[in-house]
């Protein structure tokens, strides 16, 4: 059966973010790699990243953003549609992370859906709830995006200990009059899965207790293909959007590490009033949580305004990517 109505357009109505309350110095990362502070800021930037604690579930941290994007939104649980997780540190394989927050929030009438995008994953999921609003399935849509990346890493391994932090952003994606979320351009690059990949599948850790997996990366493949793939990337999502570098407010790249970050910007040649998200500094690579937490942290700190036109990126394990250009709420 076909419908004749048009597609709806749909933006973002609110945002969210939860960060853990434990701050992790390098001092504490260093000890167990054998490195130094100095070494870590000089690779990535970062100076401290979170970590959940016992209490800080991976649906704790999800509801927790959930919830404040929804009561900036001014949308009641009850109004949801549909609730998109985009997570890759969730250790059960089932039930969806995603029915759990619905549940958590009182959404519990919503469509609920997992995404394994990696840390591009929160891009994909605007995607898929702006298609939602157009198809008209969807009124409210809850996005969000979790990790405790703490539970996957070897805190041993000198490629990934010091970049991963915990953390949790959330955005609502409303039907709109005018249309506040561009085009998505996306892809993948699948003869660069090992590069950022699970070492040990979890039928050998089971059998194997020797063998815990554990998320491994060849950090210098990645951080050439990002400042390689992305910039192109990026522009094509400008492209698909009609906007100009000069028209945006900002630049919320995933926040890998900083020198990716700043390698990129670079390569737009972003004009001075673009605000440039550079959270991982302070919260390390949140994989799925960190283009929505770098998102709302411009936002709450006035680098970026409610209105500003704002160029989201994200990319990771598989390789991944994603891109569109969106209007703050």
């Amino acid at each position: 059966m076909y419908s004749d109505r048009r597609p709806r357009s749909s933006r973002l109505t609110g945002l969210g973010a939860y960060r853990p309350v434990r701050v992790v110095t390098n001092a504490e990362i260093c000890r167990p790699i054998d490195s130094s502070d100095e070494w870590i800021v000089a690779r990535s930037g970062i100076r401290t990243r979170r970590f959940a604690g016992p209490e800080e579930t991976l649906t704790e941290m999800a509801a927790a953003a959930g919830a404040k994007a929804l009561g900036e939104a001014g949308v009641r649980p009850d109004s949801v549609s549909l609730v998109l997780v985009a997570t890759m540190s969730r250790l059960q394989q089932a039930p969806p992370l995603a029915a759990e927050v619905a549940h958590r929030l009182g959404a519990g009438s919503a469509g609920a859906l997992d995404l394994g995008a990696a840390c591009a994953g929160f891009c994909y999921g605007l995607s898929v709830a702006a298609g939602a609003v157009a198809a008209g399935v969807a009124e409210h849509v809850l996005v969000i995006g979790a990790e405790r990346m703490s539970d996957i890493i070897d805190p041993t391994d000198r490629s990934t200990a010091f970049l991963f932090g915990d953390g949790a952003g959330a955005a609502v994606v409303s039907s709109a009059d005018e249309p506040g979320i561009g085009p998505t351009i996306w892809g993948a690059d699948g003869s660069m899965a090992g590069a950022i990949a699970q070492d040990v599948p979890w039928n050998v850790g089971w059998s194997d207790r020797q063998a815990s997996p554990a998320l491994r990366m060849a950090g210098p493949t990645v951080f050439r293909w990002s400042i390689t793939t992305l910039g192109p990337v990026a522009r094509q999502v400008l492209a698909a959007a009609g906007v100009t570098a000069t028209e945006l407010g900002a630049f919320v790249p995933h926040q890998a590490n900083l020198r990716i970050v700043d390698a990129l910007a670079r390569s737009l040649d972003l004009p001075e009033h673009v605000a440039v998200a550079r959270e991982a500094g302070e919260v390390g690579n949140t994989s799925a949580a960190s283009v929505p937490m770098a998102m709302e942290q411009l936002r709450s700190s006035g680098s970026a305004r409610s209105g500003d036109l704002a160029l989201l990126l994200g990319f990771g394990a598989g390789l991944v990517y994603a891109g569109q250009v969106v209007r703050l709420p």
